[in-house]
């Protein structure tokens, strides 16, 4: 049985199909921003950058999955067991979850979190999520 604050901080949807355009630009420049880093080795700044893609797209059933993708391939090359065995069932799930049902708001994607636990949403984020209407 869900918390009282974790049944407030669902989110149920509706079908979100299409990412908006302007959105879409922003996960995609997170997941630049973590492909730069980790080709220099910043390691825990390219792991960042893909957490904010996650919660930035986790409402888009794409976007969503491609985040999940983007983490299980950060965990094979840095030889993650632990987070390549917690990304194969969010990769499988979370974009069913997003076009169907319900989202955990902030939930930063990682194996290192429950998959239904809600995060509080950096401001910078939320401010970004406001201006499409989504959280």
């Amino acid at each position: 049985m869900l918390s009282e604050y974790k049944r407030k901080n669902l989110v149920r949807m509706k079908f979100h199909f299409k990412i908006p355009l302007g959105l879409k630009k922003h996960v995609n420049d997170e997941l630049a921003k973590s492909k730069e880093a980790f080709s220099k080795g910043e390691l825990q700044t390219s792991w960042r950058h893909l957490e904010r893609a996650h919660i930035l797209g986790q409402a888009y059933p794409i976007e969503h999955s491609l985040a999940h993708w983007h983490m299980l391939l950060f965990a094979f090359r840095v030889k993650n067991t632990k987070e390549i065995l917690g990304q194969i069932p969010r990769l499988v799930v979370g974009g069913v979850k997003s076009f169907v049902g319900e989202i955990p708001l902030g939930n930063s994607g990682g194996a290192n979190v429950p998959p239904l636990e809600p995060m509080e949403i950096p401001s910078d984020l939320q401010e970004i999520l406001s201006a499409y209407k989504t959280k």
